[in-house]
């Protein structure tokens, strides 16, 4: 089988893209990637050319289009089984799993308030009443699953290893990161432990160095 490709936007800002680059990074999968630059007058096109629903992300692999980051995530778990995406245990993998959905569905106003941007320090805005209930409800995630789940023996992340959890809530670590939010010694340690993971640093400075800047 040829190697998949992974059809991207913007490093700096372009969150559901981050997640199956990171799933992709850890398993130890390797792929080709093609950045359509956003907000540009054929990005639509462009995308349109490789993504069925017109979004970002897309991975192409063998005449197989998966899209949503979700989805090419449990691709990715198929893929490379070996790498552990999911933990092994039932009860372990069904919280994963739930609490990946429920990022993958919820948190609009963090999302919309505090976006992804890798280009600048944003300490202090983008606060709101919704977002800090969006934010205390991701810490709460947090906490339940390393008490429950992570633990000193098991490692630093939610589910002890690394899992597909993790890819799902690294953009979070990072908008927390942008806009200076005060967090829990637990959450401190695990965004610690994601943004230092090497796939992430690597994300974040080819973000840096990326010539486009769309943001006001």
């Amino acid at each position: 089988m040829s190697d998949p490709t992974l059809v991207i936007g913007n490093k700096a800002y372009s969150s559901w893209s981050l997640r199956p680059w990171l799933a992709l990074r850890q398993a130890g999968v390797a792929f080709a990637e093609t950045v359509i630059v956003l907000r540009q007058p054929d990005t639509a096109a462009r995308i349109a050319e490789r993504s069925p629903s017109g979004r970002v992300p897309a991975l192409i692999h063998d005449g197989l289009t998966v899209w949503d980051s979700l989805a090419i995530c449990e691709y990715v778990a198929e893929l490379a089984p070996e790498a552990g995406l999911w933990p092994a245990d039932r009860a372990a993998r069904a919280v994963a799993r739930s609490v990946s959905a429920e990022m993958h569905s919820g948190f609009v106003s963090l999302r919309t308030t505090m976006s992804m941007d890798l280009k600048r320090d944003r300490k202090g805005q983008g606060m709101t009443e919704a977002t800090a209930a969006d934010i205390a409800r991701v810490e709460a995630l947090w906490e339940d699953a390393r008490t429950r789940f992570g633990g000193p023996a098991g490692g630093p992340f939610l589910f002890g290893a690394f899992t597909i959890a993790d890819a799902m809530f690294a953009p979070v670590v990072t908008r927390l990161e942008t806009y200076g939010v005060a967090v829990s010694p637990v959450s401190r340690a695990y965004m610690d432990a994601v943004l230092a993971l090497p796939a992430m640093r690597e994300w974040t400075a080819a973000a840096k160095d990326e010539p486009w800047d769309l943001q006001p």
